[in-house]
């Protein structure tokens, strides 16, 4: 077992992760920014660390300083959480070289699968259906103009080493490539530091749904089911539920499979989410695979069991997975809502403040994942998620009637947040209904 982790992250992923240490009897290392100083993951913590000033690109991005908080705290691994240096094949082999575990796949998976160009090539080697478009990344705008001609529009231009819905631009015609192109670049550079751009078909009105995977340093590769993640504002998720009301047993079992099928071509070790998009037929396309822990991972914790987090330490030892694939069963119904520091009123717009007043909504089937406390200044630097309301039920209307009563009582005063925004979300006839895509937040707005 290691005897001492450091977490390279902030925030509520960074408390998740702090709690399953300390659930295993290991000790923790936070790291934190000068903005953080006072932030719930450091006073968690065992032992904390400043690695420099506030904008992520000094602290939280810089790989030199998180490696030599892990050898100056004598950590024997780090835990990257999501975002960050999570996918950065670089800083995984930097630790592998400095003789710390980084708790994630290989840096030779993490070339293939964290960089999108290269995974939809995998992807199509391994017999995974994939959605039309460039062959890998694009060198330059000229290239960008004449593949989406070959492609046909509409079409997305996506980041090559993005997620989290940075570096995307929805195109419908020639004239808009270039002003696009340069945007998506930029943006891309900025976020991942790295601003190439690849294409795919735009699929119109499609379903948004991911397969939870996990596999060992032995060969062996499971799935854990879906979730459907099609509620999205701009290609940000809002609300995930898991199992996807859409999909039916063969066709779960037959994208489970292919999920399986593509991280075993990668020789993928650890948790990791194979993301498809689904079209109004029932076609299924592998669209991108995140190689690391996601935000939304404890809806699969809620109706499998299975915690993720204590499950990627595991691997990481180099522990085997001790069930196979007919282990796993779906129990109940889980959804999450993402609350966060923004107002729904004004596009959405961050509004850090301090918390001056905090009721945390609990009851059965009901978890909060969260790094707020009041009196906490919520910076302006990072994302603006505050917590994540999961909820769990026998039944997916059990659910529902959970979430609409916790979102209810959730008060955060001081900070503008879109509670209210998500009690409206959930009583949407497409939500309710279980019939709706990842254009339906588009059409309510």
């Amino acid at each position: 077992m290691f005897g001492k982790i450091l977490i390279a992250n902030r925030g509520e992923i960074a408390v998740r992760v702090i709690r399953a240490c300390r659930d295993m009897g290991i000790v923790s290392v936070a790291v934190y920014s000068e903005a953080d100083r006072n932030a719930l993951h450091t006073q968690l913590a065992d032992e904390s660390i400043c690695i420099g000033p506030a904008l992520s690109r000094d602290s939280y991005l810089n790989a030199n300083q998180i490696i030599g908080a892990a050898l100056a705290s004598r950590a024997d691994a780090i835990h990257p959480g999501y975002g960050y240096l999570s996918e950065n094949a670089a800083f995984a082999q930097a630790c592998e070289d400095y003789g710390v575990t980084f708790i994630g796949p290989s840096p030779k998976a993490l070339l293939l699968l964290g960089d999108k160009a290269r995974a939809i090539e995998t992807a199509r080697n391994a017999d995974v259906p994939t959605v039309p478009g460039s062959d890998g990344a694009l060198p330059d705008v000229k290239s960008a103009k004449e593949c989406a001609k070959r492609v046909g529009f509409p079409l997305m231009l996506k980041a090559a080493a993005g997620g989290g819905g940075r570096g995307i631009r929805l195109l419908r015609d020639v004239s808009e490539v270039e002003a696009a192109y340069s945007a998506a670049s930029a943006e891309a550079q900025s976020f991942f530091g790295d601003g190439r751009l690849y294409i795919e078909k735009y699929i119109e009105h499609p379903r948004h749904i991911e397969f939870q995977i996990l596999g060992d340093r032995h060969g062996t590769v499971i799935h854990l089911f879906e979730r459907e993640c099609s509620l999205q504002r701009r290609h940000q998720k809002m609300l995930e539920e898991a199992p996807s009301p859409f999909l039916t047993n063969q066709k779960r079992a037959e994208m489970g499979e292919a999920a399986v099928r593509l991280a075993k071509a990668a020789g993928y070790y650890g948790a990791g989410t194979v993301e498809f998009l689904i079209d109004a037929n029932g076609r299924y396309y592998f669209m991108e695979m995140n190689p690391r822990i996601q935000v939304e991972h404890p809806v699969t914790e809620l109706v499998t069991g299975i915690d993720l987090v204590s499950e990627q330490i595991r691997i990481a030892l180099g522990a085997p997975l001790g069930y196979a694939q007919q282990d796993i069963d779906i129990k109940g119904h889980a959804m999450e809502c993402r609350v966060n520091a923004e107002d729904p009123e004004h596009a959405f717009a961050p509004r850090p403040g301090t918390i001056a007043g905090l009721h945390v909504p609990g009851g059965p089937g009901v978890r909060v994942d969260s790094a707020i406390y009041q009196g906490y200044a919520v910076p302006p630097y990072y994302d603006s998620l505050l917590a994540k309301l999961i909820v769990h039920g026998h039944d997916r209307t059990e659910a529902l009637a959970r979430m609409k009563r916790a979102m209810a009582e959730f008060l955060v005063e001081g900070v503008t947040t879109n509670c209210d925004f998500h009690l409206r979300l959930l009583g949407l006839d497409a939500f309710c209904n279980g019939d709706y895509s990842v254009d339906t937040i588009g059409e309510m707005l």
